[in-house]
């Protein structure tokens, strides 16, 4: 069996889940292995677990990366030798579900004894079925370590107390009222960032258009690496203006499930209630779409243009929303780059023909040379920049904005006391 909507045959080499010898004497390496093989064997019923809450596409490409980190997974652990640990605590986000399971789950059971994971409650029921579906697959032909724990926030903190390692994932205000709580942990904390785009006086070409579309309405905007503001140099704006719009107006509303559909209801009814406050204060802006329906969580691609401002700063949308503002000079982005409120939250910026933003990294933001965020992501290297809201891990009293990778952490940790009994 091959990858579904791929030439590639990757079931040659991986142990089935049935061949507990292999599994048992390769031990983490052979847990990925099966894994891959599960996902390959029950695509389509992961898929229709994924669609209850994601779109089609997102589900696919989410499927297809999974497998993938998973193939990288023996590779990741070898290259980064982690220190093994009694127990992982994860909060599991609400997106990228099965993804994140992957990431933070069946990877590090290569080095974590038992692995625990707190599913986010908007997608509960999803991401109880997509372990169910793994475990009952795994769990009979060896030892599955990783629980599934729906609890609430604050007993799970409890739990948390017990752990190792903890994986938090969502709002850095809720990073910090938990890790207050866990002094003791080593603890990895991923948010999100505006990802700004930038497209320069220099553009070669209009693949740009495909590659914001792509990133901005992915999942109907439903992710951290979705680009919040997309600053366009005015010498090529009208023409990069004009065949976005084109290309929005060719997005298909729908459900789920439907391989067409492109933007969906949104899950989360803060984030339309959020988009639907920014288009009523940005009317005047708005040059298509706009309209928000919170009773049933549509929210129909909207395009918002601005003049430059240098004090606007995009709020985290997670929806279909794309903000451009023109610009005339460089300098006035590395300026915005490195603001106060952007070093707080820099993750990447994508520079398109723009030759005057120059580095490998501006402010706290990663720069990507002709490249989007969603192609750079890699769930076998370290995710992010240098940015506290982007990502930052806490550890023994300190705490360090980076890119994050668990394994990378977990080859420098040093507990700082033993854990309670």
């Amino acid at each position: 069996m091959g990858v579904p909507g791929t030439d590639i045959d990757m079931t040659a080499t991986i142990p089935s889940p049935g061949r507990r010898d292999t599994w048992e004497r390769h031990g983490g390496e052979g847990l990925t292995l099966a894994a891959m093989r599960v996902i390959l064997d029950r695509w389509d019923d992961l898929l229709a677990t994924l669609t209850e809450v994601a779109t089609h596409s997102a589900a696919v490409d989410e499927l297809r990366r999974s497998v993938a980190t998973l193939a990288g997974g023996p590779w990741e652990i070898e290259r980064r030798k982690p220190k093994r640990v009694s127990e992982l605590a994860v909060f599991l986000p609400s997106n990228n579900i099965l993804y994140s399971y992957v990431l933070f789950g069946l990877i590090p059971a290569g080095y974590a004894d038992h692995v625990v994971i707190r599913p986010s409650a908007r997608v509960r029921d999803v991401s109880i079925k997509l372990h169910d579906i793994l475990r009952s697959e795994l769990e009979p032909f060896g030892h599955f370590p990783i629980e599934i724990a729906p609890t609430s926030q604050r007993a799970f903190v409890r739990r948390c107390q017990e752990a190792d390692v903890v994986v938090f994932t969502g709002q850095p205000t809720n990073a910090v009222s938990v890790s207050e709580q866990l002094p003791r942990q080593l603890m990895l904390c991923f948010g999100s960032g505006p990802n700004p785009v930038v497209i320069g006086p220099e553009l070669s070409g209009l693949s740009v258009v495909d590659d914001i579309i792509r990133c901005r309405f992915y999942n109907s905007g439903q992710d951290c690496l979705a680009p919040d503001i997309v600053f366009v140099h005015e010498s090529v704006a009208d023409e990069v203006t004009r065949h976005l719009h084109k290309a929005v107006a060719e997005l298909r509303l729908g459900p789920t499930h439907d391989p067409e559909t492109d933007v969906a209801p949104l899950v989360y009814p803060d984030a339309v209630e959020g988009i639907h406050e920014f288009v009523r204060e940005h009317g005047h802006a708005i040059t298509a779409g706009g309209e928000v329906d919170p009773e049933t969580g549509f929210v129909r691609p909207t395009v918002v243009e601005l003049d430059w401002d240098p004090s606007f700063h995009p709020p985290e949308f997670f929806g279909p929303v794309l903000c451009l503002m023109r610009y005339r000079d460089a300098a006035d982005i590395t300026a915005w780059l490195n603001s106060p409120a952007e070093r707080e939250r820099g993750m990447y910026v994508s520079v398109y023909g723009e030759p005057g933003i120059t580095g490998d990294v501006v402010g706290t933001s990663v720069v990507l040379r002709e490249q989007a965020t969603l192609d750079a992501e890699n769930g076998n290297e370290p995710l992010g920049g240098f940015g506290f809201e982007g990502g930052h891990v806490r550890h023994g009293g300190t705490v360090t904005a980076r890119p994050l990778l668990l394994s990378a952490e977990l080859a420098a940790y040093e507990p700082t006391t033993p854990r309670s009994r």
